[in-house]
């Protein structure tokens, strides 16, 4: 079933991302699908677009009544044309494949540094510049604590995961006595 979302949804955000990289506009067509999914994505909203009593030109003002000045013309007829083709449900599956479409457009990523203990500034932007250099691509990096680990770190960028942590390090090691 998420496979099938995400192909229904792929075509729709890849002429998101169109529109928005032609009208040099990236920006702001990632903030307004980011707002219009987050209203999409209320169970409350929800209800009533998966509700068949209300027509789909209701369904359409009231999303653009909620999300307000926060979308331009071209945003407001995207979310009109969701709306017309009953797929205005597979909004936060197309916002999150913009946001990748974006991401590989502009050579960022988001990756996550996962530590026992706070990790000073410092620390976090040498490792921030170690990643940019090997993935070449600029990396902001968010970080978290779970204190699980017991020490070291994880850090997760795309489909690269580096684990350095204590729990992760002995899991290696009793694999690898168990053999």
């Amino acid at each position: 079933m998420a496979q099938e979302i995400t192909t229904v949804a792929r075509p729709y955000a890849e002429a998101a991302f169109e529109l928005a990289r032609d009208a040099n506009a990236l920006a702001a067509w990632a903030d307004g699908l980011a707002m219009a999914a987050m209203v999409v994505a209320d169970e409350r909203v929800e209800a009533l677009l998966r509700n068949p009593r209300v027509e789909a030109e209701q369904k359409g003002a009231f999303l653009l009544e909620v999300c307000g000045d926060a979308l331009d013309l071209k945003q407001r007829n995207f979310i009109r044309l969701l709306v017309h083709r009953d797929r205005i449900l597979l909004l936060p599956d197309i916002r999150q494949q913009f946001d990748a479409l974006r991401a590989a457009h502009e050579r960022t990523l988001k990756a996550e540094l996962i530590t026992a203990q706070p990790v000073d500034d410092a620390v976090r932007d040498r490792l921030a510049a170690a990643l940019s250099e090997r993935l070449e691509r600029q990396v902001t990096l968010e970080t978290q604590i779970d204190e699980t680990l017991i020490g070291g770190a994880v850090v997760r960028a795309g489909d690269l995961v580096i684990d350095g942590s204590v729990r992760g390090r002995l899991g290696r090691l009793t694999g690898a006595l168990s053999r």
